[in-house]
């Protein structure tokens, strides 16, 4: 259990490191705290003692450890307002009625990039409620197609199918009217059992070349029933920062956030907003991630912010907040 004073002085440190990325000293303190370096050493002393300080080395100041900006965050961060010029920037975005859900949030979070110099991601998909409202294939040559889904919620979703032999329009349009007939209605999640169990057989009593077609439309409907959009901005951003000036470290993170699979990692199934410090994370102990996710006519997903552990708590939560908050009332 901390002292009044220790809890002070923690939030003191932790806030001028964030804003410095300096190691602070007991000498820079003594008249903030109004008691004298010595007594501020102890103090620092038994902070270090309890895991929430570190040295960077003998003769530094202190700078947090993981368990000092956790105890930070959960016990002593102030809750932040956004000003009123990242308001409108945000609201500009939101209030934009030409753009489509996906697009809004993905928007948002360029701006948030650029707001706090952190890296943001959004993971998106269809939700499991969205059913097939109507399927179209448009021809684009003799062997490749588009394919186009459309749902109930209104989520339009399309992918190229490549054919690797001739196949008539007639033989397209006979399967396209009986796939429309067998899944309209479905949820997408059901589609692929019903392709493989009710529609194939069909196909191959009114198609010549069925097998051909039913493989290119199985293939491509079992990924729209899966697919994850993943939208990653700002990385640059991040990499600016003093504690990435290191050749090696830059080229690692570049290659995680290159890694789809880590970065769906983030996914959040938490309306709440989290946030994951240094080795608390999966994605670099280097790093904090802030995230939650959110739900919205048919379209569900994570957005979060990747920073320094030293990013500004505070500033990242209300961020987040603000976006779910919109997205909600769209």
């Amino acid at each position: 259990m901390l002292t009044p004073r220790q809890e002070n002085l923690l939030k003191l440190i932790v806030e001028d490191y964030i804003k410095t990325v300096v190691p602070v000293s007991s000498k820079a303190l003594e008249d903030i705290m109004n008691c004298s370096s010595a007594t501020i050493r102890n103090e620092m002393a038994a902070l270090e003692k309890e895991g929430l300080l570190e040295k960077t080395h003998i003769s530094s100041g202190r700078v947090p450890s993981d368990l000092g900006y956790r105890y930070y965050v959960d016990n002593l961060m102030d809750p932040e307002e956004l000003t009123g010029k990242d308001v409108l920037k945000l609201q500009k975005i939101f209030k934009n009625n030409s753009l489509v859900l996906s697009d809004a949030i993905t928007k948002s979070m360029e701006i948030v990039s650029e707001l706090t110099h952190y890296t943001t991601v959004v993971l998106g998909s269809s939700s499991k409620d969205n059913k097939v409202a109507k399927v179209e294939v448009v021809p684009i040559s003799d062997n490749k197609l588009l394919a186009i889904i459309i749902t109930d919620k209104g989520h339009v979703e399309n992918k190229p199918i490549f054919i690797s032999e001739f196949i008539n329009r007639t033989e397209v349009k006979k399967t396209v009217d009986i796939i429309n007939k067998f899944i309209v209605g479905l949820p997408l999640t059901e589609v692929p059992e019903v392709l493989e169990f009710e529609v194939k057989p069909a196909i191959a009593s009114y198609t010549d070349q069925y097998e051909a077609l039913y493989e290119a439309f199985y293939n491509a409907f079992s990924e729209f029933s899966s697919k994850m959009k993943v939208k990653v901005s700002g990385t640059g951003n991040l990499l600016m920062e003093p504690e990435f000036n290191d050749a090696d470290k830059i080229r690692e993170l570049l290659n995680k956030f290159d890694d789809s699979n880590l970065i769906k990692s983030i996914k959040s199934n938490d309306d709440s907003i989290q946030i994951y410090i240094g080795s608390e994370n999966l994605l670099d102990d280097d790093v904090s991630i802030i995230k939650t996710s959110y739900y919205k006519d048919g379209e569900e997903g994570t957005i979060a912010l990747i920073g320094p552990k030293r990013m500004e708590y505070g500033k990242a939560e209300a961020l987040l907040n603000y976006i779910k908050n919109n997205i909600g009332i769209r």
